[in-house]
């Protein structure tokens, strides 16, 4: 996900041609440098949703109903907020941060996003806290850690164990790291781990958490394994708390701001991965080097969000693999080779996981997905 800059404070900005500038005028309670929100619709339903949104984020909305008039104010905006109902954008501008639209829009929502390469999704007015929270931190000075999803481009990939074995590598490198459980239909991510038993906070705790989690507590309430903390899933036969997009967004903003890695272990379904992966900076797909699993990834890809999406195949030792044509088959390229560890499924269901991770070729993988090293082959 990239990170905009706001426009410095004071800077001239055209009036509106046909748009109207909607929301507080610049007053002593607004933040200090509080940047303007672009919103380009010509939805007037849209456009009040946004506007009691933005004015709760603290934030001042310029509102134009179309790319024309959006042109003139969309490098200098702190955030640029498109509606479902805009065509196309501005010719050679920067992504939008958010496509805005209304409950029932269903899919076209997101493959809008896509086509634009926006950053998020809101749907509205479902959506409103989360937006209003989006808005309010979008433009904090520090960042936070980095986001890295891993999601299997088909069934039995190996994301999981993937997902364990790179945050046990970059804890042992010394980061501070936390593996987040993604699939609430996963079985629990902490019986991999055999730690079950470990006192810490679960998904279901946080099922109705929205705002701003305290980064330290979120941090020290949290169970270890291997050297890093997660989140998991609880590994029993309850049915699954719903944990809706809201407190989702609020946990992985106190991971950020928590952590120098987040690793999420994004399940397959198709909410899910609407609601995690959107989540991450770039998203690692997982996939055995067989002509199925390319065909399955290719058609996961188009549903993830736009940022960088490597691939790490799994091999078996000693296997003769075409990299180059399962990246031409999937559309991203091969950046990693995931080894095909014998013992590993029995490994999992032991809870004996990380134990496997200490092998070199598991440290080889992670080294390579870790310290990324560009479209170059194995």
């Amino acid at each position: 996900m990239s990170r905009h800059q706001s426009s410095e404070p004071g800077s001239p900005r055209p009036a509106p041609r046909g748009g109207t500038a909607a929301g507080p005028p610049p007053a002593a309670w607004l933040p200090d440098g509080a940047a303007e929100t672009l919103l380009v619709t010509g939805s007037e339903v849209l456009r009040a949703e946004v506007e009691c949104i933005v004015a709760a984020a603290g934030r001042q909305l310029t509102s134009v109903s179309d790319a024309a008039e959006a042109a003139p104010f969309w490098d200098a905006a702190g955030a640029v907020l498109v509606g479902s109902d805009v065509p196309e954008l501005p010719y050679r501008r920067r992504v939008p941060a958010v496509v805005v639209g209304l409950s029932g829009e269903g899919d076209r929502l997101w493959q809008l996003a896509a086509v634009m390469g926006a950053e998020r999704v809101a749907v509205l007015p479902e959506g409103g806290p989360w937006l209003a929270e989006y808005l309010s931190r979008y433009h904090a000075a520090d960042p936070g850690g980095h986001v890295l999803g891993v999601v299997g481009g088909c069934g039995g990939a190996g994301a999981t164990t993937a997902a364990v074995w790179l945050a046990q590598a970059a804890a042992r490198h010394g980061a501070r790291v936390l593996l987040i459980d993604g699939d609430p239909w996963g079985g629990g991510l902490e019986l991999a781990l055999s730690a079950e038993e470990e006192d810490g906070l679960r998904w279901p705790d946080l099922a109705d958490a929205s705002g701003s989690i305290d980064p330290d507590q979120f941090r020290e309430a949290l169970p270890d394994a291997g050297g890093f903390s997660f989140l998991s899933w609880p590994g029993k036969r309850e049915r699954p708390v719903p944990v809706d997009t809201a407190a989702v967004s609020a946990v992985l903003d106190a991971a950020r701001r928590s952590f120098e890695l987040v690793l999420l272990d994004i399940g397959r379904g198709r909410e899910v991965v609407r609601t995690f992966a959107w989540e991450c900076d770039r998203v690692l797909v997982v996939l055995p080097a067989q002509l199925r699993a390319a065909v399955a990834a290719a058609r996961l890809v188009p549903e993830l969000p736009p940022v960088e999406t490597p691939l790490a195949v799994r091999v078996r030792p000693g296997a003769a693999v075409d990299y180059e044509l399962i990246a031409r088959s999937v559309g991203a390229p091969v950046q990693s080779v995931l080894p095909e560890v014998r013992g590993t499924a029995a490994a999992t269901e032991l809870g004996r996981l990380l134990d496997a991770g200490n092998r070199r070729s598991v440290q080889r993988f992670a080294d390579a997905v870790l310290d990324l090293t560009g479209d170059e082959y194995p």
